[in-house]
């Protein structure tokens, strides 16, 4: 799959800031006030910000309302209808905290659950999809899920509880990794489905269908080298969780902190690029490309 920049920044930035949020919500002693706000106000700015670029995905970003009619049979049409339900009661939530310091735990409870099911959301629109053998598996939204999780605790500043939520997740990367590079052999696709001629024996392709690249040649077919692949996924593991914990279990420093998020960040949109660019959608057995 073509990895776009508006879909990398925007799985990497509304899973981060919702999992703040989520956590927000959760807080039995959350912040007030002033401080209340700078926590809100860099949620929303990833999530929001997030949702915002997935509109530039769009081939008409003025029609991104029409999403929200879809939700009876589309994840993306749900993701739209939860993620604006979870940025409302949120904002609710933190208007108490932030203007007279009263903390309405139910709402905030509400406002987590419903963070954590727009990141859910947002995961079955990949999940689902038969035809990219890879990312269906119910490990899609585990993922996605326990990065959001993470984020979030090293936003709120929960040193120990991130630790072990970095461990969790580089170990749920690496095992998605390791399922998805056998998923695409395991699902039976081959040349001769693809095509529907695979009666008369084996198949090979001679040519491509088209003398230049179409739209879903461009769109779902991108291939990148296994050596590049791999050094990717070095580089993010070491970006999203070891250089973090490390950096965690040093003696409490602010700068220390905030460059533990910067790296986290930059981990985890190295392994949204590789999320989307190993991704091998079935369409490449018909132009040959698989």
């Amino acid at each position: 799959m073509h990895p776009a920049p508006s879909v990398i920044i925007f799985t990497t930035l509304s899973g981060l800031g919702f999992g703040l949020l989520a956590f927000l919500g959760l807080d039995p002693t959350p912040p007030t006030g002033w401080a209340a706000f700078a926590f809100f106000f860099v949620g929303y700015a990833l999530s929001v910000g997030g949702l915002l670029a997935s509109a530039f995905h769009l081939a008409h970003p003025e029609r991104a309302l029409l999403a929200f009619s879809q939700w009876r049979t589309s994840w993306l049409s749900r993701e739209a209808v939860v993620a604006v339900a979870a940025l409302s009661v949120t904002g609710i939530y933190a208007a108490a905290l932030i203007f007279v310091g009263f903390h309405i735990n139910w709402l905030g409870w509400i406002g987590a659950a419903l963070t954590l099911l727009a990141v859910f959301t947002t995961s079955m629109i990949y999940a689902q999809l038969a035809t990219v053998p890879r990312w269906k598996t119910p490990l899609t939204p585990l993922l996605f899920l326990s990065f959001s999780i993470t984020g979030g605790a090293l936003l709120s500043g929960r040193v120990d509880l991130s630790i072990g939520l970095l461990v969790f997740t580089a170990l749920m990367q690496i095992l998605w990794w390791v399922r998805g590079d056998r998923a695409f052999a395991q699902s039976g696709t081959t040349l001769a489905t693809a095509t529907g001629l695979g009666d008369g024996g084996t198949l090979r392709s001679l040519a491509p269908p088209h003398s230049s690249p179409n739209y879903l040649m461009r769109e779902f077919v991108h291939v990148v080298g296994r050596r590049h692949a791999r050094k990717l996924r070095v580089i993010s593991l070491l970006l999203m969780a070891v250089l973090p914990i490390g950096l965690l279990a040093l003696p409490f420093s602010h700068g220390f902190a905030i460059l533990a998020v910067l790296s986290h960040v930059a981990g985890v949109a190295t392994s949204r690029w590789l999320f989307f660019a190993e991704a091998e959608h079935v369409v490449g057995l018909y132009y040959g490309m698989r």
